[in-house]
């Protein structure tokens, strides 16, 4: 993708050096000089002039191609400069040729679901996935004949319509790590996409080890401020990034370009934010872990959350969200250690400044079949922890409230 302004005589990120740390600041305002602005502009337009109708036919034609417009963008839906801009600074932290902003990390992913129930129908899911994901293709909605395997078992799952493997790591909620190259190799051939939401760019470039495709909730860490609806998913390969943006131009879930503002605005902390969380989140589990009322914590490098040992080799650090079980049978116990806690934000979703803890099989993963929640962990007494960059002994204190009183039987009085 080549903005107005931006020099073409180098390769497509070499302005920005190979740091993520500068790439997340610089790349996706290559056009500010020739703007005259330096903060990122907002195009609220919906529709955009066509003065000469042969050109604007042409434009309107490439874009219904899957390409970029060659002159008037004719209609938001089809093209917005301002949501142009932060799929360039994606693509350049991804290493990838292109991306492509949606309305939610769900529209996106539906758009690639549909993209593959066209080259052949068949996919390849490796769980534990993403509760609204996981629901997504066990509804039949799209038409789409769905075959689950652990990571070992993705090559014995093909068929010859498979035409997509899905996979997520670190997993949601349980933080399980799957060795992409291995999983590309089974693949042999067939396109993988990789939910990365858990790592971020700035752990983890999915397209470097093979995949096809990678996918964010950029709803999360990317926007990293709880206030943006986006999902993107980023390519190297043509095919796929014409047809996923034609998916998009069709259903009409392109993304808002406030919301691509915000996004873009919230990338240029977003090494910063990941670095200070995860210090943060390794003392949590440290903590964590040598709690006795706490019976399990999931977090990478943890118990048996990395089998193949792909931290330090694919994932770059273990992140900024962790998993912890209670030591107890007490079905209440989850409720009275969120009600107990005073700093951290009881909520779905993650990556946010903030702390925020949600129990899995009440929310996110409410949508699985139970069978298929107790099978990977999901268990009653489970709680996904999102941390955030407040100081982390105040996060911890915090903590120890809810644990004091999740453990803590309800006193009976008899009367």
């Amino acid at each position: 993708m080549t903005l107005p302004g931006e020099r073409t005589d180098i390769g497509p990120h070499a302005v920005y050096g190979d740091h993520a740390d500068t790439i997340a600041v610089h790349a996706g305002r290559a056009d500010f000089a020739a703007l005259g602005v330096h903060a990122p502009p907002i195009d609220l337009s919906t529709t955009y002039p066509v003065h000469d109708l042969a050109a604007g036919m042409a434009s309107l034609d490439a874009m219904v191609a899957g390409g970029e417009p060659t002159g008037s963008a004719v209609y938001s839906r089809l093209h917005n400069p301002t949501v142009a801009r932060v799929e360039h600074a994606i693509a350049a932290l991804e290493g990838a040729k292109a991306t492509v902003a949606f309305a939610s990390g769900m529209a996106a992913y539906t758009a690639a679901l549909l993209v593959a129930r066209g080259l052949g129908g068949h996919v390849v899911a490796v769980r534990p996935l993403y509760g609204s994901a996981d629901h997504l293709l066990t509804s039949g909605m799209l038409g789409l004949d769905v075959t689950f395997a652990t990571a070992d078992e993705v090559g014995g799952a093909l068929r010859a319509d498979t035409s997509l493997v899905l996979i997520e790591t670190p997993a949601n909620p349980t933080l399980q790590l799957i060795d992409i190259s291995d999983v590309v190799r089974q693949a042999n051939g067939v396109p993988v996409m990789v939910d990365a939401t858990f790592a971020t760019p700035i752990l983890l470039r999915p397209l470097d080890f093979g995949a096809t495709l990678v996918l964010h909730s950029a709803t999360k860490a990317l926007a990293g401020h709880g206030d943006v609806l986006a999902g993107v998913i980023s390519t190297n390969n043509d095919a796929w990034l014409a047809a996923l943006r034609q998916v998009r131009l069709l259903t009409g879930s392109v993304l808002h370009p406030l919301a691509a503002y915000l996004l873009h605005r919230g990338l240029a902390t977003l090494p910063l934010r990941v670095e200070r969380a995860q210090q943060n989140a390794m003392r949590i589990a440290e903590l964590l872990e040598s709690h006795g009322e706490v019976a399990r914590v999931y977090y990478p490098g943890y118990g048996n959350t990395d089998p193949r040992r792909v931290l330090g080799r694919e994932l770059r650090g273990p992140g900024a969200t962790l998993a912890f079980e209670l030591a107890t049978n007490d079905p209440e116990a989850p409720s009275r250690f969120i009600a107990a806690l005073q700093l951290i934000t009881p909520a779905v979703s993650l990556g946010s400044t903030d702390s925020l803890i949600q129990h899995p099989a009440s929310l996110t993963h409410r949508v699985v079949d139970p069978d298929v929640r107790d099978a990977f962990g999901i268990s009653a007494q489970l709680l996904r922890l999102s941390v955030g960059i407040e100081r982390v002994d105040d996060i911890w204190q915090d903590l120890e409230l809810g644990l004091a009183a999740g453990l803590s039987a309800p006193v009976l009085v008899e009367v």
